[in-house]
């Protein structure tokens, strides 16, 4: 056996929880499953497709002509208004509650054909600027803890439609992973007076090595801590608790930076590359000023046609094992930063007979 390459445990102060880093295995032999590569289906209108403009949905509403974003209640939702209220009430220490609040879905694009890498600036801006007016809508409405908003990408993923679109959910509860991060948020404020978030800049800026992209407003790294082998966070510098806080210009640089790191996906290996995006936003009660709002990505792959398999140490024992190093990961992605392709040209989007 081998011993070369980065063999260590880091500790992820977001998570609470310690990170097998053994960058030696990425090399160990594989005869297990892989990915098959599939080639999209590359059209700009799908007359089959329940997500492209003027086509009917599952529950017989139709999608209007839209033109840029589009944004409708979901008509499979895991929370909703209608959830039932009149609840068995199980022995202790079981509780339950009504599944209530909100789930929507947000087409980015008209086009079936595009990725948020191939979209525009101008256009991953409106898509910016839905998950602001989604987060203040939903965050006010009595009863709603948390606004979630996130998009899963590519079929290894498990999306059910490779129409461009996230989902957001409005909840009842607080979702524990960011639950977990306002406690640890909180606890280091009191205990060393700074920003946890604003001190994992500082040292990813202090670093460099894992920085991918940075301007005045925004930066985007890949974490010392990473439990998945491409991933990465993009965060303002100012501390926000939620998307809606950012200022117009704010926004606009985290556009900007959307297209630089989706487009660093694509040309690392020449794939549309597969992910889950989570927008990371505080409760909408209570103090959250200790709260940093940040976008995750978290690409299942860690080789091109390998899957980062979650078992016995994630499922079972709780912890992650990550078999890449944050720092060969983030190089291999800092140079697949030049000469981006250009986005497609946008033909006619043809008309449902």
């Amino acid at each position: 056996m081998t011993t070369n390459g980065l063999w260590e445990e880091r500790w992820h102060p977001l998570r609470q929880e310690w990170v097998i880093v053994a960058a030696h295995r990425q090399q160990r032999p594989w005869t297990g499953e892989t990915v098959a590569a599939s080639a999209p289906k590359k059209i700009a209108y799908d007359p089959t497709c329940y997500l492209c403009p003027g086509n009917s949905r599952v529950s017989g509403a139709g999608n209007p002509p839209y033109e840029s974003t589009f944004v409708f209640d979901n008509d499979h939702p895991c929370v909703g208004p209608l959830a039932p209220r009149d609840l068995a009430a199980p022995p202790p220490p079981y509780r339950v509650q009504p599944a209530t609040g909100q789930a929507r879905v947000v087409c980015f694009s008209p086009r079936h054909d595009l990725t948020l890498a191939e979209m525009s600036p101008t256009a991953i801006a409106e898509v910016v600027e839905v998950w602001r007016g989604q987060t203040r809508d939903l965050g006010g409405q009595p009863g709603v803890r948390q606004v979630l908003c996130f998009e899963n990408k590519g079929e290894v993923v498990g999306v059910s439609n490779p129409h461009p679109h996230g989902q957001i959910y409005a909840t009842g509860f607080v979702w524990k992973t960011m639950e977990t991060e306002l406690e640890a948020s909180i606890r280091y404020q009191q205990e060393t007076g700074r920003g946890l978030f604003d001190d994992a800049i500082r040292a990813e800026q202090t670093d460099g090595r894992r920085v991918l992209y940075e301007d005045e407003r925004v930066i985007a790294f890949v974490p010392y801590f990473a439990r998945y082998a491409y991933e990465v966070y993009l965060a303002p510098k100012r501390r926000v608790a939620h998307v809606h806080a950012l200022d117009d210009e704010e926004a606009a640089a985290l556009a900007a930076a959307l297209k630089d790191v989706t487009t660093r996906f694509d040309r690392l290996w020449g794939i549309s590359f597969p992910y889950v995006m989570v927008l990371h936003q505080a409760p909408t009660d209570g103090d959250v000023s200790a709260y940093h709002f940040f976008i995750s990505f978290h690409p299942p792959l860690r080789q091109p046609r390998l899957l980062k398999y979650l078992a016995g140490p994630e499922i079972g024992g709780g912890n992650f094992l990550s078999d890449t190093s944050p720092e060969a990961t983030a190089a291999e992605l800092r140079a697949a930063s030049a000469a981006r392709p250009a986005a497609p040209a946008a033909p006619p989007v043809a008309s449902p007979v």
